[in-house]
């Protein structure tokens, strides 16, 4: 399983939010570039980056700080938050990223995704996002009607490759990932998830290992931030 420090950028500095909430900010780095190359520095082998402001407006909006860390690691990352036509995630993929990962334009227009996934293959990522076990949409400020297991099984039929999927719920909480609802939709695919959500302590990162040794990874993003733990450490948990 690869560890995904996630780095999310809100007004060009690196935030974390508090279950999805915009009026629940936390400020860590002014330039995200400088928690990227720390976390490449000390064994990152993917980064998860989200354009915060872009998944609010609907298109990319933090292009150039993306660029940037794009540039000063080595390590591949991957960018999801407004990527909702072919223009945008041209944009993502030009600038250096590995994947591009896609949420609502994926829930919403199948036409643009089968496009994007001609076009990329595995290089798309789909973000499935849930509250209450249904998918949200519009950088989580929408709740849709769907259950998240039903999305994630039509659109793994579908051809997608990897999904991202976040439990609203425990997201920015460390209080633990949601290990039932990723069990469930686990159960409904055989293409790659990655957990997000809700880890705070190696324990949680080691239950994920053992209780879904079929996950291909999981973001992590406060619990580092506050140095609950170190990469180094989170790596060797996943790893057991």
């Amino acid at each position: 399983m690869i560890l995904y420090p996630a780095i999310d950028i809100r007004g060009g500095q690196a935030v974390r939010l508090l279950q999805g909430d915009y009026d629940r900010e936390t400020a860590y780095d002014a330039d995200p570039a400088d928690a990227a190359k720390r976390w490449a520095s000390e064994g990152a082998e993917y980064l998860h980056v989200v354009d915060l402001d872009g998944a609010k407006a609907g298109e990319p909006r933090n292009l150039e700080a993306i660029e940037r860390i794009a540039a000063e690691v080595e390590c591949p990352i991957q960018v999801g938050g407004g990527l909702r036509t072919p223009h945008a995630v041209d944009q993502i993929l030009t600038t250096g990223a590995a994947r591009a990962v896609i949420g609502t334009a994926a829930l919403k227009d199948p036409e643009f995704l089968q496009a994007m996934i001609e076009a990329h293959g595995d290089r798309i990522v789909v973000s499935v996002d849930a509250r209450a076990g249904k998918v949200a949409l519009e950088g989580w400020t929408e709740a849709g009607e769907e259950r998240t297991v039903d999305v994630v099984q039509a659109l793994s039929d579908k051809g997608v490759a990897r999904f991202l999927c976040t439990a609203i719920e425990v997201d920015g909480t460390m209080q633990g990932p949601a290990i039932d609802q990723l069990a469930e939709i686990a159960s409904t695919t055989s293409s790659q998830i990655i957990a997000s959500g809700g880890i705070g302590t190696l324990a949680h990162l080691k239950s994920l290992s053992s209780s879904l040794p079929t996950l291909d990874g999981a973001i992590v993003g406060r619990a580092l931030y506050e140095r609950k733990f170190t990469i180094k450490e989170a790596v060797a948990a996943l790893a057991q």
